[in-house]
């Protein structure tokens, strides 16, 4: 369980991810990508906290040429880090960032096939394969642009934006997931370019996970060994978020699956840095703790004892206890996704009885097992975030962590938002600038509601639907 995936290598810039490398660590800016000055400003501090690599949104021509000056105004002051440009929507984009950028991430999901609409299309086998041909066509030249340029790229497929073209024939489920991956790296194979890494994200760590292994099968039934990027994408913010991440992450760490990760929080992205550090720094232990835990799995319930964590003048009694909260986290996250327990009881002498349980809780909750609190899945924000995400996040949260159960989708733009909280039971999703559109389920209710309205509209939403 401990010996790491043997992966091929990606060459990223001045850094390789995969093979023997160590696990790279990296971020995102949520600056809007044509203020060079801010985003230099604050791609530094992820760079000074320990990011290896920073993404910037790059949706349009625009935001994709300006790359050009933040990539030299950082490399102008000695900050020779890759910079990742995310493209989604628009491929021709996709090819002025790979000049300028040391990878670029495109979506399966969305970079030839539409937006999806969450409608069941028929096609015939013939007209399948006519998609894909378009697919071909268009990638193909993106690929001779990124080896003119040496210039890697990250195969970024989320559940939230599975196409409709995929759901049709897969459904929304890890085979689909994994097949929409698929159809580029066969292509990138067949053009023999290598420098490619793949990252398969989910809300959902129990998606995350099984489409993570299923993707290492099907690349080793057609030999190929790609690096992993791991995520749990729109985790959420504070204890939460970190304890969703780290169960979904930690679960394939200590599988020895993966080569590079990010935590998304929907935080201050330098915030990420140090909690993506202990993550890996924490596989040997937590490899251990997971076998020691499910060797002492009695009838349905995992009994798992973690040693004190230090307190020393450089941890405080709270980094203490977030490093506590990781470790449990890695250590059951796979038995309790893997359902090989439904029940956990934790034990620590440091910490107290209430502590445990209330973290025991929160760990159920990340592995979908068991809800005793609200839900709330939101995006770390980026680019394009159309609204003030951690205030929002904070109104709604302060209005509606009463209600046990409930699921609440936060999505700063609808690149992720319907699709990745389509489990959720309502939803609060930037539509444009300082506009929000409301759903219920996956059906939008309200559109365009004025920023300063929508928190109210969605309480008012959820009190209404609960008489």
């Amino acid at each position: 369980m401990s010996t790491r995936r043997i992966s091929s290598v990606a060459h990223v810039g001045n850094i390789a991810i995969g093979g023997d490398n160590p696990i790279r660590i990296q971020s995102m800016t949520t600056t809007n990508t044509n203020d060079t000055e801010a985003s230099v400003a604050q791609a530094k501090r992820i760079i000074d906290a320990g990011g290896e690599l920073v993404r910037f949104t790059t949706q349009g021509t625009r935001e994709a040429e300006n790359m050009k000056n933040i990539s030299a105004r950082l490399k102008a002051d000695g900050y020779p880090q890759p910079l990742v440009a995310d493209v989604h929507f628009t491929a021709h984009v996709a090819d002025i960032a790979a000049q300028y950028c040391e990878k670029v991430r495109i979506n399966p999901g969305n970079y030839v096939d539409p937006g999806r609409t969450f409608k069941h299309l028929e096609y015939t086998d013939e007209e399948y394969a006519a998609e894909l041909q378009k697919i071909d066509d268009r990638l193909v030249p993106f690929i001779n642009i990124c080896k003119e340029y040496h210039t890697a790229v990250r195969i970024g497929v989320n559940h939230g934006s599975l196409s409709d073209r995929i759901m049709s024939r897969y459904g929304d489920t890890p085979e689909g997931i994994v097949e929409s991956c698929m159809e580029f790296l066969r292509i990138f194979r067949r053009e023999q370019f290598s420098d490619v890494v793949i990252s398969i994200k989910a809300s959902n760590t129990v998606v995350m996970v099984q489409s993570v292994r299923l993707l290492v099968k099907a690349m080793d039934a057609e030999d190929m060994h790609y690096p992993l990027h791991l995520g749990v994408t729109e985790a959420g913010e504070g204890e939460d978020g970190r304890i969703k991440s780290a169960v979904g992450i930690g679960a394939l760490l200590t599988e020895g699956i993966g080569d590079t990760i990010r935590v998304s929080l929907s935080e201050e992205p330098e915030c990420e840095i140090p909690v993506a550090r202990k993550l890996v720094g924490l596989i040997p232990e937590c490899t251990r703790l997971r076998q020691e835990a499910e060797a002492s799995i009695k009838g349905d319930t995992i009994i798992l004892t973690v040693p004190a964590v230090a307190t020393e003048s450089q941890q405080t009694e709270a980094e203490a206890w977030e490093t506590f909260q990781l470790k449990a986290s890695m250590a059951v996250g796979a038995l309790l996704i893997d359902l090989k327990a439904t029940k956990l009881e934790i034990r620590c002498p440091q910490f107290s009885c209430e502590q445990l349980n209330a973290l025991a809780d929160s760990i159920l909750q990340a592995a979908r097992i068991k809800f005793t609190k609200t839900e709330y899945i939101s995006c770390p924000g980026c680019g394009r975030t159309l609204y003030n995400l951690q205030d929002t996040i904070r109104r709604i949260k302060a209005a509606t962590s009463h209600l046990v159960g409930l699921k609440i989708g936060i999505m700063g733009c609808i690149v992720n938002g319907p699709g990745e909280m389509a489990d959720a039971d309502y939803g609060y999703v930037g539509a444009a600038r300082g506009k929000i559109s409301l759903y219920r389920g996956k059906v939008c209710v309200e559109k365009n509601i004025p920023e300063a309205e929508a928190v109210d509209r969605l309480l008012q939403l959820i009190a209404e639907d609960s008489k």
